[in-house]
């Protein structure tokens, strides 16, 4: 081996043992050493933790710089009282007062001191809760939002098995049994057996809590008293007696639990698998639970969940917080900062094979089995901060599966893949969030109106109507010809056919604009209907957009209108009765290109583009160059989670994943095929002098570029 390999090897050797060291920096939650947040040495002569890290929040409090300045509890007695010698039981006081403070400012001091939990290792038993690497991280950004006097407000993507739940449940309890009176929490998990897992973790955290910490110093309080109390004959809806609060305890599958009540503290866990019902959804519990949650510090709302998939409740939030566009904080947790998911090497020599290894293979990014990954990707994990024996764990597991997309859902290593789905996907998660920077909010939404919904009269006097509960979103208005400026094929409306009922796929009608093509921009999405209703009414309301937009060439696919029609007249005769009834009306209606033997023999033209096993697979392969060289701006991000689960079936056809829709991908494949291989570029047609041509096309090429840059 060269000398430059051999030292590349070592850095990686060195770089690993830095990355271990810091993982193994020493936490000692009863000294505070290594502890969450910014600390402070306490040094006590006559105390049983002579020196202790506490939490800087408690330099506020004048009794503890006291303390610390007079570095025992006796000195400062003597100081505040003169008293000659002072006495055990004076001194037994103020160090309760001592206690009371930490575990009011100091959550892992409270959990290790005082809470018990049930060990995952088998046989161990209930032990005192000792805060994880990635518990302490978690704890320290709750703390961060409490010490700003900030409504709590987290969105938590997460890899399994490494206790995000238990931390937030129990940092509630901490609220509730240590901050403040009257703070009513509510938990709602996935399924009933989570529930009562639930219930049995809390029962036992409070049965083994010290009675007097419920109680202010000399309150008086009966030994063995009852501590908290079923409320009703249901355990789900418990109340902490002497602190007047209550914890109720649901489930998604029956959210009856929830009763309505004044809320304070809300964590609602695993919410990506709460798929919808008819009599609910995700949306409507989350209601039921945080409606009356108030925007004030000391009030606290979790969303937990691992992934599951795209498009759905969770995922729509997730982005949203990630994108600053929610009252709440998008939070991940990667695999390999979760401690258990380390294996270590058997000796030295082993561990340097595997950095070789792992360096000569960096720009692998294929692999020769589907229970392994690229070489890149390995590589990749390093960079993000991995360490050795992190991938070496991660090499281990993933031989027991078949997918990288079951792995990336168990143990992702960003939020991105997180959301990554089994199966064969078409599209590359992250070529398809390269187009989210162009998703913006519609400017306006509403629906257009003609003298009529069908027919010739659908088309005069169109206009737009804005309302909230449209269907239509525009992002861009057209841009009207004028008496001295005319643009052809700039304009392309795109209609995918749905159902008419809510269950049924949905039509989409999407709007591209073209005219930046000519000046080496992009086609870009300006409006788009989404919506259901019968075939004739949601086909002439495309007639009625494309008209809007300055006649553009309307392609209407034609599959599910043909068989309808084809139901409706038996004979066969009038199988594209709609779209000719269209064409009578409306002039610029697409039509398939015709072979030479049908133009030759007066083949009447066919409207309308027909998705086959021909035509299907074409325009994918469109849109996969698109989506990975980004070739079109995109607008909606509806549109990039329909890219996201979309997959090859195992019999080769095209599909989403069971329970998703694929309609707004099929206007988008159908369209950019069109746009880039049928139609003409734009031609702009005018009267304008050369001087007056020249500053508008300036302008415009100005306007291409900033789009540009923007995506």
């Amino acid at each position: 081996m060269s000398t430059g390999i051999n030292n590349v090897i070592n850095d990686i050797l060195a770089e690993d043992i830095h990355r271990q060291a810091k993982r193994n920096i020493k936490f000692d939650p009863i000294t505070g050493e290594g502890s969450v947040g910014e600390r402070v040495l306490l040094k006590l002569s006559d105390y049983v933790i002579k020196e202790q890290w506490i939490p800087i929040s408690m330099l506020s409090i004048p009794f503890i710089n006291k303390l610390r300045e007079r570095g025992s509890f006796e000195s400062m007695i003597a100081e505040l009282t003169t008293q000659s010698e002072v006495k055990e039981e004076n001194i037994k006081t103020v160090q309760e007062a001592f206690i009371r403070l930490r575990i009011l400012h100091d959550f892992a001091f409270w959990a290790a001191c005082y809470i018990y939990i049930l060990s995952k290792k088998p046989g161990e038993g209930e032990i005192l809760f000792h805060l994880s690497r990635p518990q302490r991280h978690i704890v320290e950004l709750l703390e961060q939002k409490r010490l700003s006097n900030k409504p709590i407000r987290y969105i938590l993507l997460k890899a399994r098995q490494w206790g995000g739940s238990t931390v937030i449940q129990l940092y509630m309890v901490w609220l509730q049994v240590v901050h403040k009176v009257g703070l009513n929490s509510v938990i709602v998990s996935q399924t009933k057996k989570t529930s009562f897992t639930i219930k049995s973790m809390l029962d036992r955290a409070l049965s083994h809590y010290p009675t007097s910490l419920l109680h202010k110093i000399g309150q008086a309080y009966k030994q063995g008293e009852k501590k908290i109390e079923n409320v009703g004959m249901s355990s789900d809806y418990k109340r902490i007696i002497s602190r007047d609060c209550t914890i109720t305890v649901a489930s998604y599958e029956a959210p009856d639990a929830l009763r309505g009540d004044a809320y304070s503290l809300v964590h609602c866990s695993e919410v990506a698998l709460w798929s919808p019902t008819e009599k609910k959804t995700p949306e409507s519990v989350i209601r039921s639970a945080c409606s009356g949650v108030a925007l004030m510090p000391y009030t606290m709302i979790i969303f937990e969940s691992t992934a599951n998939g795209t498009g759905n409740f969770f995922h729509r939030e997730y982005l949203a917080a990630k994108a600053g566009n929610s009252l709440f904080d998008a939070v991940f947790v990667p695999w390999y900062d979760i401690d258990i998911y380390t294996t270590p090497f058997e000796s030295e020599a082993q561990k340097y094979e595997f950095a070789k290894e792992l360096y000569e293979n960096k720009d692998i990014d294929y692999a020769d089995s589907t229970r392994k990954e690229p070489g890149k990707y390995l590589w990749d994990l390093w960079q993000e901060g991995a360490t050795l024996e992190a991938i070496h764990w991660y090499i281990q597991e993933r031989k027991g599966k078949n997918d990288h997309g079951i792995m990336a859902s168990e143990y992702p290593s960003d939020d991105i893949e997180a959301f990554v789905h089994s199966g064969d996907r078409v599209f590359d998660i992250y070529q398809i969030n390269r187009l989210r920077n162009g998703c913006r909010s519609p400017r306006y939404k509403g629906e257009l109106q003609g003298d009529a919904r069908v027919g010739k009269h659908a088309m005069r006097h169109i206009h737009f109507i804005e309302e909230q509960a449209g269907h239509l979103s525009i992002w861009e208005h057209p841009e009207n010809d004028t008496p001295t400026e005319k643009i052809t094929n700039r304009y392309l409306c795109v209609m995918d056919v749905g159902g008419r009922s809510e269950k049924a796929d949905y039509t989409v009608i999407a709007v591209f604009d073209r005219i930046w093509m000519n000046d080496g921009g992009m086609p870009t999405i300006v409006a788009q209907w989404r919506g259901h209703g019968d075939h004739d009414i949601t086909a002439w309301k495309a007639v009625q957009i494309a008209a809007y937009y300055n006649n553009a060439l309307l392609v209407i696919e034609s599959n599910t209108l043909e068989t309808t029609d084809k139901e409706r007249y038996v004979d066969g005769d009038q199988s594209h009765f709609i779209l000719n009834q269209i064409r009578e009306c409306y002039n610029n209606l697409y039509a398939r290109r015709q072979s030479e033997e049908d133009i030759r023999q007066g083949a009447p033209k066919k409207y309308g583009f027909h998705t086959n096993t021909a035509t299907k697979p074409m325009v994918i392969d469109t849109l996969i160059m698109a989506i990975r060289d980004k070739l079109y701006i995109e607008r909606c991000t509806e549109a990039l989670d329909e890219y996201a689960v979309y997959e090859r079936k195992q019999n080769g056809a095209y599909g989403a994943v069971a329970g998703f829709h694929d309609d707004i991908l099929m206007t988008r494949a159908i369209g950019l095929h069109i746009c880039f291989n049928e139609m003409p570029m734009p031609r702009i047609i005018n009267s304008l002098s050369k001087e007056q041509n020249r500053k508008r096309n300036i302008t415009r090429k100005a306007k291409a570029m900033n789009e540009a840059q923007i995506i």
